[in-house]
């Protein structure tokens, strides 16, 4: 398989958020303020809506599977999130990725430096998606990498991790690419699409990892940890890193905040997946929000399919009754587009649909 050079695109570099919140500041640089909190929120204490949780070993049985599925369905459908709980992934090599990567995030910045975004690549250290020296920025340091296939890998990040981060994300790439295809092939099912039919759209994917560090801010009701937008990959999986609310997603107008169960994934439709079931399970947008008093960390993986294919309608969904909603286009030009604007919803989206 050929190889695509850089499909993530660029970001222009920003200051360290990390650093900055150590400064002990007492108001936000204006850079940093957003308006975005003037949107409705849910109220917690009175809300029944919360994001459907899915149980993989009543998926996986023979007894449960048939209704599990129909709630994943649904899950996909009324949703585009869902927690994920009896996911098979060892609880002790979570707890390692929890802990090691709070040290990583620790490391002193001459450290970090070496892991630095370059003005050629977005991948790193710093923040994605920032195309102007004037626009706003998020609250929030990340930490973005390819990490499968093994040869994307951009050889001065993960190659380089400092032991034992890398051994540990090695196995944890491995473990959280082998839920992806279940999940996939599962949605495939749901669908009934035809058999292998969702599964040969991954076949060879590509899975990056983001880590997310929110500090925290003075003033958290006038920033954004991370601006609302849908997710470009097909499928991403987030394990929330310590005990600090902050993900919310978008639910009939309204921001519905999400309380992470213990040792559950949060999963969430990407506009891959969108395009794929032609409309019929959807990416929603989501945001974070941040706190004045405690830092949020969080790794979100993602996983696409390979970079020299295409998207397009899966052939078994389209039919007369249902014709094909989005146009096809070839997935290096998808995340070249993607990556080369700042995030704004689901606009990008949006100019996909026939």
């Amino acid at each position: 398989m050929e190889e695509i050079k850089n499909p993530s695109g660029t970001s222009l570099l920003v200051p360290s958020v990390q650093e900055l919140a150590k400064e002990k500041i007492s108001t936000v640089p204006p850079r940093y303020i957003q308006s975005q909190h003037d949107e409705l929120v849910i109220n917690e204490a009175n809300s029944i809506l919360e994001i459907p949780v899915i149980d993989m070993k009543k998926l996986l049985s023979l007894e449960y599977g048939s209704l599990e599925l129909s709630k994943l369905h649904l899950a996909c459908k009324d949703w585009g999130f869902f927690q994920l709980v009896n996911h098979d992934v060892s609880s002790s090599l979570v707890e390692k990725v929890k802990l090691e990567t709070q040290d990583f995030f620790n490391l002193p910045m001459s450290e970090k430096k070496k892991f630095w975004q370059t003005p050629q690549h977005m991948e790193g250290f710093g923040q994605a998606f920032v195309v102007s020296d004037e626009q706003k920025l998020d609250w929030a340091d990340i930490f973005f990498m390819t990490t499968l296939p093994k040869h994307s890998r951009m050889p001065h990040l993960f190659p380089q991790l400092p032991l034992p981060i890398r051994d540990t994300f090695e196995l944890y790439s491995t473990e959280l690419k082998k839920l992806s295809m279940v999940i996939v092939d599962y949605m495939g099912k749901a669908l009934k699409m035809d058999e292998k039919e969702m599964s040969m759209f991954f076949e060879d994917g590509v899975q990056s990892m983001r880590m997310n560090y929110y500090p925290p801010c003075p003033q958290p009701e006038k920033v954004i940890g991370l601006t609302p937008h849908s997710d470009g990959s097909a499928l991403t999986i987030l394990l929330q890193l310590n005990d600090v609310e902050g993900l919310q997603v978008r639910k009939d107008g309204m921001w519905v905040p999400v309380k992470p169960l213990p040792n559950a994934f949060i999963v969430n439709i990407g506009d891959i997946l969108e395009v794929i079931t032609n409309g019929i399970y959807r990416s929603i947008e989501h945001r974070a929000i941040v706190n004045s008093e405690k830092e949020r960390m969080s790794i979100a993986t993602f996983y696409t399919s390979r970079h020299d294919g295409e998207m397009a309608p899966a052939n078994s969904l389209i039919t007369e009754e249902t014709p094909a909603r989005f146009k096809r286009i070839g997935l290096k030009e998808f995340l070249r587009n993607m990556f080369a604007r700042k995030l704004d919803g689901k606009s990008f989206l949006d100019e996909l649909r026939i």
